[in-house]
């Protein structure tokens, strides 16, 4: 049977129950997580947990239970599901109370931590000959940075790439590109990458601080700088990143091919050199 975590212990996922009026259901009130597990170790584990702290103190909600605690129990969950590839899903919201959309006396109530653990494989495939993607408005709120519960204008947006077809769509802000529906989005022009600066309008992805961090101690050119979707359709490379995706190559968007239409020699390394991060 599998196993979740439910407010510090690990059941069975049949006996963890979450009322209806949880805030994360009603509201949206919540943040979360995706980990990547390889070789049944936490990959950047660390970072994302920061992270989920970070957004939970950007809506002012309490986790109740310390970064060492639930890394201790994430790391204790994939032993027990006896995960080697996959991921780790986990939101933190901000408890049961009389639906108001005012926060609940915090006395009174307690955030409510969650996670469940899930074999998922590398998409290989397309890490090696890339995807297509869609260009899409950006009709997100203005806390991008914030890894909120509310995804309604990704869902919207990941549904209209795959309806033609496409693996992501790439958004933009009257023009300018901001980011993927569940990625960050990069172009190279010129040997240099270039990606959006890490603002409220995207989230910092833990995979793009490994992708800044693989070009600074490696010699590849970059920078944190807004472009236009007239520069994203003329880039020699365009590339996205996240948990699952990884470097994955963008071969083709809105149907206009992007450079030879096969990845790129910058992707290439990178990817190289993230494998390599993968495998320490």
């Amino acid at each position: 049977m599998e196993k979740v975590i439910f407010n510090g212990e690990i059941l069975e996922r049949s006996e963890a129950v979450v009322d209806l009026e949880d805030r994360g259901y009603q509201f949206g009130d919540g943040v979360y997580e995706v980990i990547r597990v390889y070789d049944g170790k936490l990959f950047t584990g660390e970072e994302h947990v920061e992270r989920l702290f970070a957004s939970a103190g950007k809506i002012k909600l309490e986790i109740p239970f310390s970064r060492e605690e639930v890394l201790s129990l994430t790391r204790e969950l994939i032993r027990e599901n006896g995960v080697k590839l996959g991921s780790v899903y986990m939101q933190v919201t901000r408890g049961t109370a009389s639906r108001s959309h005012i926060f609940p006396d915090p006395s009174r109530t307690k955030g409510v931590f969650t996670a469940y653990s899930t074999e998922v494989p590398r998409p290989e495939k397309a890490l090696e000959n890339g995807v297509a993607a869609i260009t899409a408005d950006d009709i997100r709120w203005l806390r991008c940075d914030i890894k909120s519960l509310n995804l309604l204008p990704n869902v919207l947006a990941k549904q209209e790439a795959a309806d033609q077809g496409c693996y992501e769509a790439i958004l933009h802000r009257s023009g300018t590109v901001t980011e993927g529906s569940s990625s960050n989005v990069y172009i190279v022009k010129d040997e240099k990458v270039i990606t959006h600066p890490a603002t409220n309008l995207i989230l910092n992805g833990i995979t793009r601080q490994v992708v800044l961090k693989l070009c600074a101690e490696n010699n590849i050119l970059f920078a944190e700088e807004e472009y236009r979707v007239e520069e994203l359709l003329q880039a020699d490379e365009i590339f996205i990143t996240s948990t699952t995706s990884e470097i994955m190559p963008v071969v083709k968007v809105d149907g206009i091919q992007v450079g030879d239409g096969k990845p790129g020699s910058v992707t290439r390394r990178l990817q190289a050199l993230f494998q390599e991060e993968m495998s320490k």
